[in-house]
């Protein structure tokens, strides 16, 4: 029976959030981002294993953490690369070397902690019965496009528009076997932002799952405020919760 894994990146650099460290090094509630994103896939009886990219300077802190945090999920902590693709390429091979070609890999962000276990079953499924599965959001504003950032050229319908999220989920061996052709002649991935636009541009098909808005990537000040809140309401539900039993 195949495993499902794990990919999660954090390999960020933290310049947009301004605190002078990786943003998934920053402690909200007494955790370090990353560990509440871990602490969701350790917990979740689907996972089996998990792979991280990580900057290198940093390997050894997250392996400390996970170690006082009991991760125990966690197989290998792998060298990042120059970008988010090289360091999803760097886990991937890492978890190639313990896994066979059809397990299920849901490759996510470090620093978006906001995952539910729902929209991870959900992601698990629809890769099984199609291959490969995306987390959208329906977007809400109106979309338009500009080439140089000075006047609207077109404004596509806002009913076809998404905004793609993570997890993002593949077959083991389809995902490694798109890098590989890929990197042939474009080692660094340029124009590449994600593994859903990169199996794209081989006219591959990647199924939507439709996630909540919540799923936010933990990228800015604003996105640490709604983070923080986000916990408090949970907090506040909880304790209700158990007061009203």
């Amino acid at each position: 029976m195949s495993k499902n894994l794990a990919i999660i990146f954090a390999g960020g650099s933290g310049v947009r959030m301004g605190a002078g460290k990786p943003k998934q090094f920053l402690e909200i509630d007494g955790r370090p981002i990353i560990i509440h994103t871990l602490d969701i896939f350790e917990d979740h009886p689907a996972i089996d294993e998990i792979y991280i990219a990580c900057k290198a300077d940093y390997i050894s802190k997250l392996k400390k953490l996970v170690r006082r945090y009991d991760i125990t999920k966690v197989k290998a902590i792998v060298p990042g690369g120059t970008t988010a693709l090289g360091s999803a390429y760097n886990a991937l091979q890492a978890a190639k070397a313990n896994n066979e070609d059809d397990a299920i890999v849901l490759i996510h962000d470090g620093v978006r902690p906001c995952i539910t276990n729902d929209l991870i079953n959900e992601v698990i499924e629809e890769t099984k019965a199609k291959g490969a599965a995306v987390t959208c959001t329906p977007l809400f504003e109106t979309p338009v496009i500009s080439k140089e950032g000075l006047v609207v050229e077109e404004s596509p319908k806002r009913s076809y528009c998404y905004t793609a999220q993570a997890p993002q989920s593949f077959r083991l061996g389809d995902i490694l076997d798109a890098h590989e052709e890929t990197r042939k002649d474009n080692p660094d991935y340029t124009d590449i932002v994600d593994s859903c636009t990169l199996m794209r541009r081989l006219g591959r098909d990647v199924a939507i799952v439709k996630g909540p808005r919540s799923n936010i990537k933990v990228t800015t000040p604003e996105d640490l405020y709604i983070f923080k809140a986000m916990l408090e309401y949970k907090r506040t539900k909880d304790t209700f919760g158990v007061i009203g039993e």
